[in-house]
């Protein structure tokens, strides 16, 4: 069976958008492919910033074609009492294309229905797949699409070029004024054609040879890998790579050629991470290593061509990295000569946002919260906690950090150092903005950890406090981002604290801020804001999302506490009697519900032994006052698997008193009883989690 090869050439395209292409135009084909009945092997799909590629192997010539049944109106409206077809069986036939004597009925669990056999398929694929390359491409996603040529076609960049090719055989279709064929183009420079593809077979051989072009993002890697190490390892070096850079650059180039450049020592001087920006976000290259770790002047560039001088075009780059680190080395020296203090002074002509004031006023904010946070954490980290909180934002200040907006933190991290402010303020400032993503690590310290909390914190509680809570998709302050890195920093660092009391806090040290919501409207939709984000988390990360919603329902004050009681009660979920403990336990928290908070009947779990007349509910009285006490010993230990054992102790005792006892007695004294006898049992339970929220 013949070979599919289908191109689409381009205008450059930006370096993220082409894996995220690549991967759809796979995705779209083979659904499309699938639905038209068109049998194929592999798909295979292939970026570069001037191209998609999908080559498909073994494309069948044409549909399968099936034999189906299509039932039509009922048998009772499609024949008359004589048993002669109706209006509608007739119109049944002819909207199928078949005989009105093909016609037969056919006992469905509706009853009896008017059907006929129908062919499908057998149509060649040729004269398929022009509809189906338009739809796929049509199909593909862009931050933002535009209109090219004439026509209502939209793209998100102008396409040049159409390469559709079953075999020997063109696939004719035309977009956006773009006519397909057999010619293709290749690199700009070293093979820029047209070339004719005879074959869709020859289509790789033709692109690599003549058109020079590596077309697999992967074998661009690897090359640029290999001779990238080469090079620096011939000069007593490793590259230092980074893998999202790394990314960005393959989907730069069509032709990798990486060169290694160098830089004068006396650059050395900058900070590292000074140096590595410089390389990494204007100049899209590498910083280069010793064995020690220290970096090396020297750093690796990727172009797009065998260049006829490469000396000629090292020094081009070069000489336009040493504009860069001349300006860096001109704001370091700047910044070193003035201190904390002044930078201090200047955050106070900086607004923070809008009614929230400056940001002098978020440092002095920051500070009293650093305060709070470690006297409930780590009191011996009081003085360093509330000084880097203090110092937190003066880096957005310096000229290093308005020159290298992405080095906030981290150079008021190095400039804490320098100045004398101790390992724990700096270390903290240089992680204060982490996480920064899903993806981004907590921050590794504790004193870290804390600020970014209290950062985090005075983020939400002001923004909350003005009713700018996020809609829809629109979160311009990055607020789920800040709510979940909370979460993560709580988790991975085991702190146990209130959420409820932090944000209450953090609220409270604004002052005299003019609120558009009332304190404790504004705390209830950030507890709520803050359950939304959990929730999130957990089912991203594969929990069921009814088990996390049993366990929300019970409370996500102590966050830590939170994703231990979940990891539980998933355990116990996957284990054997879960279903009937929950259906046990259900029954009693919707009588609570239903009979108490709903009829307006006061519960609080008192209940008088002397009012227990049956052996059952005695026995029930008796397992809760049993358990009760080791039940608050497993809660103080946080064994939260043990705690969930208990449940099963307590199922049979509660399943008896179902059984035998009627909780809605006529004497009012015992069903109240009885009420809050159950009222005791669905307490203790809802600080695990709210079983009502299972479904089994």
């Amino acid at each position: 069976m013949p070979q599919f090869v289908f191109e689409i050439g381009t205008e450059e395209m930006p370096a993220r958008f082409v894996p995220a292409l690549s991967s759809e135009l796979a995705a779209s084909l083979f659904s499309r492919l699938a639905e038209a009945k068109v049998d194929c092997g592999e798909i295979h799909t292939y970026g570069t910033p001037r191209r998609l590629v999908a080559m498909v192997a073994d494309m069948a010539e044409s549909q399968r074609s099936e034999v189906e049944e299509v039932t039509g109106p009922p048998a009772r409206i499609a024949f008359d009492a004589e048993g002669k077809l109706t209006k509608a069986g007739l119109g049944f036939a002819g909207s199928q294309g078949v005989p009105p004597e093909s016609l037969y009925t056919v006992e469905t669990p509706k009853g009896a229905y008017l059907a006929t056999k129908k062919a499908t398929g057998g149509a060649r694929s040729i004269d398929i797949l022009p509809a189906l390359c338009q739809a796929a491409v049509s199909a593909l996603n862009f931050p933002k699409k535009m209109h090219w040529g004439s026509g209502d076609f939209t793209f998100g960049r102008p396409i040049r070029w159409i390469v559709a090719m079953l075999g020997s055989e063109i696939i004719r279709f035309s977009l956006a004024g773009v006519e397909s064929s057999n010619l293709t183009w290749g690199h700009r420079v070293m093979g820029a054609g047209p070339f004719a593809i005879a074959r869709a077979e020859d289509y790789q051989l033709v692109i690599r040879e003549q058109g020079k072009v590596v077309l697999d993002p992967t074998r661009r890697l690897d090359i640029i890998r290999k001779l990238g190490n080469a090079s620096a390892e011939a000069e007593g070096g490793s590259v230092v790579w980074k893998q999202s850079l790394l990314e960005e650059v393959v989907n730069l180039v069509e032709h990798p050629i990486p060169v290694l450049a160098s830089f004068d020592k006396a650059y050395l001087e900058l900070p590292r991470e000074v140096l590595l920006t410089s390389m990494e976000s204007h100049q899209k290259s590498f910083g280069v290593q010793g064995k020690d770790g220290k970096l090396l002047p020297f750093f690796l560039t990727v172009i797009n061509l065998e260049p006829k001088d490469e000396d000629l075009v090292r020094k081009g780059w070069e000489r336009v990295l040493k504009a860069r680190l001349e300006d860096a080395r001109f704001f370091w020296k700047g910044d070193l000569s003035r201190d904390f203090d002044y930078w201090c002074r200047k955050l106070d002509s900086v607004t923070f946002l809008g009614p929230l004031g400056s940001m002098g006023d978020k440092s002095r904010r920051l500070e009293r919260l650093c305060g709070y946070l470690a006297q409930q954490i780590s009191p011996e980290l009081l003085l360093d906690l509330s000084a880097a909180g203090l110092l937190a934002k003066c880096d957005l200040v310096t000229d290093m950090v308005g020159e290298f907006d992405t080095l906030q933190g981290i150079m008021g991290g190095i400039y804490a150092r320098k100045k004398g402010k101790g390992e724990t303020v700096a270390q903290a400032i240089a992680e204060q903005y982490l996480p920064t993503g899903p993806d981004s690590p907590t921050p590794q310290s504790l004193a870290g950890a804390l600020l970014a909390m209290a950062d985090k914190a005075d983020t939400l509680a002001g923004t909350f406090g003005l009713d700018m809570v996020p809609t829809g998709a629109a979160d311009p302050y990055a607020l789920r981002r800040q709510a979940l890195g909370i979460c993560r920093i709580v988790i991975d660092h085991g702190l146990r604290l209130s959420l409820t009391d932090l944000l209450r806090t953090a609220h409270g040290v604004y002052g005299d801020v003019q609120w558009k919501l009332a304190p404790d409207e504004s705390l209830r939709k950030l507890l709520d804001f803050f359950g939304q984000r959990i929730k999130a988390y957990f089912t991203a990360k594969g929990h069921e999302t009814l088990v996390v919603e049993a366990c929300l329902g019970a409370g996500i004050d102590d966050i830590w506490a939170f994703s231990r009681r979940l990891e539980a009660l998933s355990e116990f979920s996957r284990g054997e009697g879960f279903e009937q403990a929950v259906l046990t336990f259900k029954r009693a928290a919707n009588i609570i519900r239903k009979q108490g908070s709903e009829a307006g009947v006061a519960l609080d779990g008192a209940y008088e032994k002397r009012l227990l007349e049956s052996e059952h509910e005695r026995e029930l009285a008796q397992a809760i006052e049993a358990v009760s006490p080791r039940f608050d010993a497993l809660w103080a230990q946080d064994d939260y698997a043990s705690l969930m054992s208990l449940l099963a102790e307590l199922r049979p005792y509660v399943d008896r008193f179902f059984d035998n006892v009627m909780v809605m007695a006529e004497d009012p004294a015992l069903r109240l009883n009885r009420l809050n006898l159950l009222q005791r049992l669905v307490s203790m339970l809802g600080r695990l989690a709210d079983f009502n929220a299972l479904q089994v």
